[in-house]
């Protein structure tokens, strides 16, 4: 049954109040819509009109939404998203479709992109959109068809494909121990200790499994393994790095491990989709073709 016209406002008083809510100001939406103020707020007002609701109440010469119409702008961003999603996939490649694909920045450049070659010759009708996002986000607020995740594969209304588990080493550059060397995993503690954001409990994990119960390690925080490995060959601290990601620096004597091996982390790589996704073509081929990539002896490339 179709819906009434009243309830299927036009894009353009739809997008007028996502970018308010977004951006928390009439004159930055203005500026983003390329409109004038006064434009977004006859768009609001249209708005209100057509669904008998108030949606923005007025603080002193600033207009804010309420909080109904906060959450009325969250699930039209999420459709206005799909909206483009389903554009960008009709004319990037109407016959085969197209995936976008969130991907973490070292592990997509170093494990999925060397790979992606063979991904296009044997399905050169799909086309892959890459972005990077470092931390888990609502598949219903991002315009992704799937992306690929280290930790645990807990989101909620997704389904997943584990890739591949994880070691990492304690390493530093090797002034910072070069006249205190370390005499145990305990002696870390007394050391500058560098940490990945979107791993906060890794350090921890890691004394854990030296036999170390470690309770609160305090240190600095980085972003990134391009950062934090950049902090370590400049002797700012030691950093839990993966092996692939470690191995050119320690063959060149740039860093050095601070003390034991190799260390399995907790959690995995993961593929991980919405539900309603599943059955989405591109989605089916991208993932079939990624099964065959998959392996605990598989190195990553160098």
């Amino acid at each position: 049954m179709a819906l009434p016209r009243r309830f299927l406002p036009s894009i353009a008083s739809l997008r007028a109040l996502e970018a308010l809510d977004r951006l928390c100001s009439a004159t930055a939406a203005a500026e983003a819509l390329a409109l004038t103020q006064s434009a977004v707020s006859r768009q609001i007002q249209a708005l209100e009109e057509q669904l008998g609701v108030t949606l923005i109440v007025r603080d002193g010469r600033r207009i804010v939404l309420t909080q109904d119409a906060v959450q009325y702008a969250a699930e039209v961003r999420a459709a206005l998203n799909q909206i483009a999603q389903a554009s960008l996939k009709l004319t990037a490649n109407p016959s085969g479709g197209a995936l976008n694909l969130a991907i973490l920045p070292t592990f997509g450049m170093r494990w999925l992109v060397p790979r992606l070659p063979d991904f296009a010759r044997s399905h050169p009708e799909v086309t892959l959109n890459l972005s990077t996002r470092i931390k888990p986000f609502s598949f219903a607020m991002e315009p992704f068809d799937a992306a690929i995740h280290f930790g645990e594969a807990d989101w909620p209304g997704t389904r997943s494909m584990r890739l591949r588990g994880e070691a990492v080493l304690a390493v530093c550059a090797p002034d910072l121990i070069e006249t205190k060397p370390p005499t145990s995993a305990a002696s870390l503690l007394d050391m500058p200790l560098m940490h990945i954001e979107t791993r906060p409990g890794a350090w921890r994990a890691w004394f854990a499994a030296q036999g170390v119960q470690a309770g609160r390690v305090t240190g600095t925080t980085y972003d990134q393994f391009a950062t934090i490995t950049q902090a370590a060959l400049h002797g700012l601290g030691v950093a839990l790095l993966p092996e692939y990601l470690s191995e050119a620096d320690l063959a060149a004597g740039r860093l050095v491990v601070a003390w034991g091996g190799p260390t399995p982390s907790p959690g995995a790589y993961h593929l991980i989709w919405p539900d309603a996704k599943s059955g989405d073509a591109a989605l089916i081929k991208f993932r079939e073709w990624l099964a065959t990539q998959i392996g605990e002896d598989d190195l990553l490339p160098r």
